[in-house]
């Protein structure tokens, strides 16, 4: 029975194990192996129909570099603990306190570390009109935008970008006071305010224009723009950039202007904010001062249709009335601070009762600029205020006005401003020479 067993169990070991299965009519075999009962066993048993399978060699080079390596790591045992530590020790110091070199430009950075609410903090209050005047930081977003800033004079604080090529396309001179923060582009597309963002976003110190410097200067005319009531952020913007292409020496806006500081003017005025001096949030008494005594005071008028039978009958009276006689005048005083509204916005004006002089309508293509002249144009929906109508009739000033066909809706004010101002930057170049041929 002994050997009965046996034989059974070396059978079960060596031979095969058939498994005949009627139902699905297929054979299915097992095929076990036995190996020696070692750890490392030397040598694999096969059956006696299968051959030994040759293993491959590793080549000789890398059985060499093997061998070089395990001798070094026994011989010099504490160059290799050494190495170690001295790698731990830097990678703990650059994860506690988050800051990286760049070698090739000498630049320190700070990566900022998970659960980093500065970016977050910064960009709230950049975005609200009273803490940007209460702290005195506004946001920069783009390249273009920032490097103007830096160009110009202005203070950085803090800039934040995603990847080292976005903060070589600065000029990197100039940041050496600000903190450079490295952040992940996801945290900086979550607080952009465009679709498509650059990967860096830098907040400045509230310019002061006084102490800033403008390269185009020197190719300014003696040409003002004086902002009223333009409350819509895009047409403001527009109107910045055009008085920046048409070469004005300042512009000067009402309180009752939208911030010029706001993320969106920002953007429709593509860096005009840093190519020739604006100052917001001015009463109109600061404004005569910023003017030159010679003055001519000229206001756009937006409401004005192509026929001269009215045109006629307005300028032969030249007495007082209300501001509601107008429609480009509006009876309200601009004394309030608002922060956004969009300029489709429907507002009803109470007639105070004010009184408004009347101004002779002039076409924009007759001589208008032939002195230092300033212009003021007036929001689509609030207009004029009464105070831009008054400083017009003390400087001996006309209302202006683009012609166009009845039926037909005023143009966007910043469009009107574009046509005012370079017709206006004609007129005074064609003074300036035949001046200069005299």
């Amino acid at each position: 029975m002994a050997s009965y067993m046996r034989s059974m169990m070396g059978f079960r070991c060596m031979g095969r194990a058939s498994f005949l299965s009627w139902g699905n009519g297929f054979t299915l075999e097992s095929k076990r192996y036995v190996r020696g009962l070692r750890r490392r066993p030397v040598k694999v048993l096969f059956p006696e129909d299968e051959v030994d399978k040759p293993v491959k060699k590793p080549p000789a080079e890398v059985q060499k570099q093997r061998e070089l390596k395990v001798t070094n790591r026994t011989q010099n045992p504490g160059e290799r603990d050494s190495v170690t530590t001295r790698n731990s020790l830097q990678s703990a110091k650059k994860y506690a306190y988050g800051a990286a070199k760049n070698q090739a430009d000498e630049i320190r950075f700070e990566r900022a570390l998970p659960g980093d609410k500065r970016l977050a903090k910064l960009v709230s209050v950049a975005r609200s009109r009273t803490f940007r005047e209460q702290q005195g930081k506004i946001l920069l977003e783009g390249r273009r935008l920032i490097c103007d800033a830096l160009n110009a004079g202005a203070n950085p604080q803090t800039v934040f970008f995603s990847t080292i090529e976005r903060l070589r396309e600065l000029p990197l001179d100039r940041l050496r006071r600000a903190n450079l923060i490295k952040v992940k582009f996801e945290d900086i597309k979550s607080w952009s305010d465009v679709v498509a963002p650059q990967g860096v976003i830098a907040i400045f110190s509230r310019p002061d224009p006084s102490r800033l410097n403008f390269i185009s200067t020197s190719h300014s005319v003696p040409l003002f723009l004086i902002c009223d009531n333009i409350r819509d952020p895009g047409n403001l913007g527009t109107m910045l950039r055009s008085a920046a292409a048409a070469g004005c020496h300042k512009v000067l806006l009402t309180k009752g202007c939208v911030d010029v500081w706001e993320p969106k003017v920002l953007r429709a005025g593509m860096g005009a904010h840093f190519h020739l001096p604006i100052y917001p949030s001015m009463d109109w008494d600061d404004i005569e001062k910023h003017l030159p005594k010679s003055v001519t005071v000229h206001v756009a008028d937006s409401s004005f249709y192509l026929d001269r039978s009215e045109d006629a009958q307005v300028n032969t009276s030249h007495k007082h009335s209300k501001p509601g006689d107008y429609g480009w005048v509006s009876g309200k005083p601009s004394h309030e601070t608002v922060r956004y509204e969009e300029s489709n916005t429907d507002f009803d004006l109470e007639d105070e009762g004010l009184p408004c002089p009347r101004l002779e309508a002039q076409p924009y293509h007759e001589n208008w600029a032939q002195s230092p002249t300033a212009l003021v144009l007036g929001g689509e929906t609030h207009g004029l205020s009464v105070e831009a109508v008054q400083l017009a009739a003390k400087t001996a000033g006309q209302r202006l006005f683009i012609p166009i066909v009845p039926d037909v809706d005023s143009l966007n004010s910043a469009m009107a401003a574009s046509i005012l101002l370079f017709e206006g930057r004609k007129q005074l170049l064609k003074v300036a020479q035949t001046s200069g041929r005299k």
